[in-house]
């Protein structure tokens, strides 16, 4: 048996790529007319809280200090910071959210690493509870954290597998929020407070907050093509595990 990846997606698509295209294409389907409705918005607050949570590591990455964080009802959200370097931490919540997104997208492909991402989902959560400065995000986390046990046991117990499913369906919304969300702070409205603004601010580049908004979200996009790509690579994933 020929388990290398097919990196050329030669002969595409046996019934797995297909399913796992055909699953990415519904959830994309489903969010972007929904996307400002309120049925999307405990998976959207899911998303800001990772966009916050990236902030904040990139804030530990470079030695500075979280004093706290918060995601609002309206989905925008705050994350304390002293010290780290100001121009890492700054668009690592756009990109970490498109990041995130990416390997949410390719841990859906296989049971074992749903699972995997899901536990890390689960704990991440429960870390960000010590920390919550609000009731919102308070709500979210233990909200999400039962959301995701329930899921699990289904998956283990019952005929009702869906855990890949909704690992996915968080890691699309993720990656569009990413794309979607840029477009709304930095280009249609232009938000003065928005993450690029203030990194045009402090980056020595002659580029606005318009132009590091492009920027940032093609990176974003070309993380969600590589979602798409990894994860229609047949065996890629069941090689490395």
């Amino acid at each position: 048996m020929n388990m290398r990846p097919n990196w050329e997606l030669k002969h595409c698509c046996n019934h797995e790529q297909f399913v796992f295209l055909v699953t990415f294409s519904v959830c994309a389907a489903v969010i972007l007319p929904l996307w400002r409705t309120i049925l999307l918005k405990p998976f959207k607050l899911v998303t800001v809280f990772l966009h916050k949570a990236s902030h904040a590591i990139a804030c530990k990455l470079t030695s500075g200090k979280v004093e706290g964080s918060q995601v609002h009802a309206d989905e925008g959200g705050t994350t304390q910071t002293r010290g780290g370097v100001y121009w890492f931490i700054l668009p690592a919540g756009y990109l970490g959210s498109s990041f995130w997104g990416m390997l949410l997208i390719l841990a859906s492909t296989t049971l074992l690493t749903a699972r995997i991402a899901a536990g890390c989902l689960v704990a991440a959560l429960l870390v960000v509870l010590l920390v919550a400065k609000n009731w919102t995000l308070r709500g979210l986390c233990i909200g999400f954290v039962i959301f995701l046990g329930v899921i699990w046991v289904l998956q283990e117990t019952t005929d009702i597998r869906i855990l890949r499913y909704i690992i996915l369906f968080i890691g699309v919304m993720n990656s569009l929020f990413s794309v979607l969300d840029i477009y709304d702070d930095v280009i249609s409205r232009r938000v003065h407070s928005s993450d690029a603004e203030k990194f045009a601010e402090v980056c020595p580049c002659p580029c606005n907050g318009i132009g590091w908004g492009i920027i940032w979200g093609l990176i974003s996009f070309f993380f969600l093509c590589g979602a798409m790509y990894f994860g229609s690579c047949d065996t890629v994933l069941r090689q490395i595990i």
